[in-house]
């Protein structure tokens, strides 16, 4: 199995470099592709801040690309928990936090709007310190 880092990922996803995406492409089909969660983080917010990608086309592209055959993900259940969460209005990065926080009774933070979206959305109660 192999690795992948986040530019790969883009590639495959923008097709914005033609010899680039031809090689992600090919070694994509070709399987055997290990994702951690970190590179998934740093690719949605890469399509979101560099590319443009609206929340409904992030969440899209990334659960596409996680399904492929042959693309293993670090943490499916941990990705696909964030990725619900995140086409129920929250913030990725704030889902997979609260995701991987899941056994947790409290998360707690500063970010008022991370409280406010999450009340509707998570058990766990989201509150300041």
């Amino acid at each position: 199995m192999r690795a992948i880092d986040t530019n790969v990922i883009v590639r495959f996803l923008t097709g914005d470099d033609p010899a680039q995406t031809a090689r992600a492409r090919k070694l994509v089909k070709a399987g055997g592709i290990f994702v951690p969660t970190s590179v998934l983080l740093e690719t949605e917010w890469v399509l979101r801040s560099g590319y443009g990608f609206a929340p409904e086309r992030l969440v899209r592209a990334l659960r596409d690309f996680a399904g492929l055959p042959g693309v293993t993900l670090e943490d499916p259940p941990l990705a696909a928990l964030a990725l619900d969460r995140a086409e129920q209005g929250l913030d990725f990065a704030d889902a997979l936090h609260l995701a991987a926080a899941r056994d947790c009774t409290a998360f707690l933070s500063f970010d008022r709007r991370l409280a406010e979206v999450a009340a509707g959305v998570v058990e766990m109660r989201v509150a300041a310190p």
